[in-house]
Parts: C-alpha cells; structure tokens; sequence
C-alpha cells in the first residue's frame, strides 16, 4: 500500500519565487530518483503566498525511511536551511481500504 508523505511548508512571502524555483530545480529532481518514490508534487496555497505543501508518494514506511537516511534527504535540508519561515510539519497518510 502506497504511503503519502506531506510537508507543510511556510516561507516568506517575498521568498515565494525563490523556494518554487529551489524545490523545483534542486529538490523535487533529488527526491523523485529515490528508490520507493513513486511520485513529488509541489502544492502552493492559493490564498496564502508562501505557504507550500510538499507532496509525495511511496512504496512504503521504509521506503521513506531510507530517503530519510539518504545523502539525497542531507542535500535537500541544506538547499532548505537559506529559506526563512517556520519550521517544517510532516505527516505520513495511507489510504484508506
């Protein structure tokens, strides 16, 4: 059963452009070659600029925790650490049968 992994995300709202273009350009390619990673979305709130949720699907619970463990996990947190916001939330969902 397939695991979703969301990340909730606030940044600046002057830094709205800039985080697309690091999740983009940097991050979502980092995590989508991970073994288990099925598929990376990028969200962004309509009414609120800044803030984000970061969306992806796995093969399972350790799927994600070997992504967790990953040289490719480090280099995503240090792309993320420039951005200023509040801390990230993340939260795992399966499906209901």
């Amino acid at each position: 059963m397939a695991v979703v992994r969301l990340i909730y995300v606030k940044v600046a709202p002057e830094q709205a452009g800039h985080a697309e273009r690091l999740w983009k350009e940097s991050c979502a390619p980092l995590m989508i070659q991970e073994p288990g990673c099925l598929s990376e979305e990028l969200l962004k709130c309509v009414e609120s600029p800044g803030e984000y949720i970061s969306y992806s699907a796995w093969e399972s619970h350790e799927a994600i925790e070997a992504y967790r463990r990953s040289k490719a996990h480090d280099e995503i947190k240090r792309h993320a650490r420039g951005l200023q916001g509040e801390r990230p939330v993340v939260k795992r969902y399966e499906i209901v049968p």
